[in-house]
């Protein structure tokens, strides 16, 4: 059976130059480039982020997300061996019990005990099917774990850099907005706002509410199926406050433009409106957007360029349509943008 254009994974793929992944931020967060993709017509137009503001309306409502990146990356020592061991912890199960990834993994079996700095302690309590580990923290201190993580751990930033994190990913892989602790990956389309672009935005009258959803290392892990509607897409938890969700109602009834900041914060709101009479504002999103989803709520999206065969790039190209996605990213490619985490921006409007 030949596959339609749109399900076909080969069609999620362009090439990408080393030299287009941006390894680093730029020296300010709002002087990235922004293009602007206009759905309807395809028009593309080449931007500087601080000027988003020319693409806005004052009765526009911006949706945040609010999640902090906790410094996942955990070096430690097991005991008995003195064997060096590194963890990503990935996802809270219980009151501090989570899921990590180890390196090396095969060195660890039930009830292997891992000391990190003489702060913490752990124990492998479960070896999961997918090579994960549960482990379960032992904190010596009155600190909290989050609160042990930020002085021992390092920034999770994303494999495709290639480098170990440095000082500068302490500050510039996060928002100046997050505040939510959970996160392993940044909601990467709002490291572009600084206090000053916020402002502003707020002077044209824009409306800004928040949604946290805790990006996860699911994020990062290509479709390798085919046809991508058999991929099995990644959960992440997430919460909203009632004000965010009336504000959501409200901007709807009004024909207002709801413009979703970054895909984590798009899934979100689709995801509550795809149940709109019984919505859950708490819970775990594993909404899968690929061409054809009948969108409830999103009438723009700022996001980033996206990797080749990635979940996000099936996202917005059912969101702007395929397309349009290939030209934009073709014209990126050609004007010198800088793609993935740390890279430039897309207003799709």
């Amino acid at each position: 059976m030949i596959l339609p254009d749109d399900f076909n994974l080969e069609s999620y793929y362009y090439n990408i130059p080393e030299d287009k992944i941006a390894k680093y931020p730029t020296q300010q967060r709002s002087k990235s480039n922004l293009l602007v993709l206009e759905k309807e017509t395809g028009n593309l137009t080449k931007s500087t982020f601080s000027d988003i503001i020319k693409y806005l309306k004052p009765d526009d409502l911006l949706i945040l997300n609010d999640t902090r990146v906790i410094k996942a990356r955990l070096k430690g020592i097991k005991k008995g061996t003195n064997a060096n061991i590194e963890f990503l912890v990935l996802q809270e199960l219980d009151s501090n019990i989570w899921r990590c990834l180890a390196k090396p993994s095969k060195r660890l079996k039930l009830g292997t005990e891992i000391d990190f700095f003489d702060k913490l302690k752990a124990e492998v309590i479960r070896k999961n099917t997918d090579g994960s580990v549960n482990i379960k923290f032992i904190i010596h201190s009155k600190q909290s774990f989050f609160e042990i993580l930020d002085e021992i751990g390092e920034v999770p930033i994303p494999p495709y850099l290639k480098r170990p994190s440095e000082d500068i990913d302490n500050e510039r892989y996060q928002t100046i907005y997050a505040r939510e602790f959970g996160a392993v990956a940044a909601p990467t389309a709002g490291l572009h706002f600084d206090d000053e672009t916020i402002s502003r935005i707020k002077e044209l009258g824009v409306q800004i509410q928040f949604i946290t959803l805790h990006t996860g290392y699911g994020t990062f892990k290509p479709i390798e199926s085919q046809d991508i509607r058999a991929h099995p897409i990644h959960s992440e938890k997430f919460h909203l406050t009632k004000e965010t969700y009336n504000a959501l109602t409200n901007a709807k009834a009004h024909n207002r433009r709801i413009i979703p900041i970054g895909t984590t914060s798009m899934r979100v709101i689709e995801y509550i409106f795809q149940n709109e009479d019984f919505p859950d504002l708490a819970g775990d999103c594993d909404l899968y957007i690929y061409p054809g989803f009948n969108f409830q709520i999103s009438k723009g999206l700022l996001t980033n360029f996206h990797l080749p065969y990635s979940s996000l790039l099936v996202l917005v190209s059912a969101f702007a349509g395929k397309n349009n996605i290939q030209k934009a990213y073709k014209y990126a490619l050609e004007n010198n943008f800088r793609f993935f985490s740390y890279g430039d921006s897309m207003l799709i409007i």
